[in-house]
């Protein structure tokens, strides 16, 4: 079968196109057709290997998938890698039945990055109705889905940062109160005059390195700041722990593997994210499709964030 296999570690050019063995299920587990393949942001770490978890090679990336059991099921799944392919295999518990209602790119955008926003808000922050929320990458898979989570559990000002005036407008569109340019330069000030003059009661943070710094200066009194990834490949600043303890702040982490121990840490939530898509009140966004042949450029966009919503590759092509 037609599989992106990379046999070495590095940048887009390792990802190429190959002819590999088709994968057998085992005891427990559910081969799936794959229809499309979920891109994500930490497949470009996975890639070159600075993810946090290590990877061997050879290795065919992509850890999710949508398409269809031997026995007709339509499913979404969590496969930890070999997505990036026209057929995969999944644990039985994590691949979810797909409801009417919802599409093949809305199930991709909600099983690893809804499920992301909805922990975030609801397990590591713990979001209280009137709450202020800062989300980085507004635009992106998992902040445009936490923009619009926040508003719809009560948070009093959602404020999010995307890199273009056009995903700025975008942000607003999904239900943002204010947009801000995410350059860390200056980024404190903007948050605060963005939340009226105060400082912000949760921030959901996966850029690092300065913004990181920035984001938790404009944290305020008991104020939670969660760091879900580090897109700019750079390191925060040490926070001495007065600094924590001057203003009662938290920091926390979060990384969704953490939950895979426990299917329903990731099925209950999806169930609910299921329902409130199919009842038009969640909105995942597709932002792109790629052939098979050019995840390259897939790649290559999403490290320049010039792409928005969730990422598909279809294998078909």
């Amino acid at each position: 079968m037609r599989a992106i296999q990379i046999t070495e570690f590095g940048g887009p050019e390792v990802l190429q196109v190959s002819d590999v063995p088709e994968p057998v299920a085992g005891d427990g587990q559910v081969l799936i057709k794959v229809d499309r393949a979920g891109i994500n942001y930490a497949d470009t770490h996975q890639v070159e290997n600075s993810y946090l978890s290590k990877t061997e090679l050879p290795l065919i990336p992509g850890g999710e998938v949508v398409g269809h059991t031997e026995d007709g099921r339509r499913v979404v799944a969590l496969v930890g890698s070999g997505g990036y392919a026209e057929q995969a295999v999944a644990h039985a518990p994590y691949a979810w039945d797909v409801p009417e209602g919802v599409t093949d790119g809305q199930a991709l955008a909600l099983v690893l990055q809804g499920t992301t926003a909805w922990h975030l808000l609801k397990t590591s922050t713990h979001l209280q109705p009137g709450e202020s929320v800062l989300v980085h990458a507004g635009a992106g898979g998992v902040g445009s889905l936490a923009v619009q989570l926040a508003k719809l559990w009560g948070a009093g000002r959602v404020i999010a940062t995307a890199s273009t005036e056009e995903k700025r407008k975008q942000v607003l569109d999904l239900g943002a109160d204010a947009a801000i340019d995410g350059t860390p330069e200056g980024l404190k000030d903007r948050i605060l005059e963005a939340n009226g003059g105060k400082p912000v009661d949760i921030v959901l943070e996966m850029v690092g390195g300065r913004t990181f710094d920035e984001s938790f200066a404009a944290l305020g009194r008991f104020g939670r700041l969660v760091t879900f990834g580090a897109a700019s490949r750079q390191s925060a600043a040490p926070i001495d722990s007065s600094r924590l303890m001057k203003g009662s702040k938290t920091i926390a982490g979060f990384w969704l593997a953490d939950c895979f121990a426990n299917p329903q840490l990731l099925g209950g939530p999806l169930t609910e994210l299921f329902d409130l898509t199919a009842g038009g009140k969640l909105r995942p966004i597709v932002g792109g499709e790629y052939a098979l042949s050019d995840v390259a450029s897939a790649h290559e966009d999403l490290r320049a964030r010039r792409t928005v919503g969730k990422l598909l590759l279809d294998p078909t092509r």
